[in-house]
Order: structure tokens, then sequence, then C-alpha cells
């Protein structure tokens, strides 16, 4: 994987105000195809976590990482504050990603 690919990090929840997961990625449509088709073990699968809340695109990969990092280290309460000043319905912007 080179530092220089575009990154992604987004929120994905199971209900609003729901469980919510941080994650990142090179390619946010692929990842969330997978997510939401139970194709990913692990945490989000367990937890049903398939709508996308909120997501940041960053022009470099490192970039990405650092804020995911920043991201899971925040209060619960500093999360859904995040997706709701940007998404206060907490609709699925999976759908906006190719439009």
């Amino acid at each position: 994987m080179t530092m220089d690919k575009k990154g992604y990090v987004y929120i994905l929840t199971n209900k609003p105000s729901g469980v919510l997961y941080v994650g990142m990625t090179t390619n946010l449509a692929r990842r969330l195809y997978e997510h939401k088709n139970d194709l990913v073990d692990g945490f989000t699968k367990k937890y049903k976590c398939k709508t996308l809340v909120y997501f940041e695109e960053y022009d470099l990969y490192a970039q990405a990482i650092r804020r995911e990092k920043r991201l899971k280290e925040w209060k619960r309460q500093w999360k859904i504050d995040l997706v709701e000043t940007l998404n206060p319905e907490w609709r699925d912007l999976y759908n906006d990603l190719n439009n």
C-alpha cells in the first residue's frame, strides 16, 4: 500500500445513536459493500453496523490513518456530536457516494 493514496475515515452504526464503529479505507464504496453484505468478520458483523452515518476524505492515506486513530480515542458523545453536526437524521450516506 502506498502512502500517497487517498484515504477515508468513516463511522458506521446499527441504529441512530446505537453502536458506533470508526474505520478507515482507501476504497470507501468497496469497503461499505463488504460491511453491508457481511463479508467482513469482526465487530461490524457482530453488532450489525451497516449504516454509514459519517465520512471524511483525505488526500493522503497517512492523514486518514492519523484521523482514525484520533477518532477512536474520542469519547462516545463526541462521536455522536460529530455525526449529528453533518447528519442529524442519521441517514445512510452509502447511496450518496456515487451521486
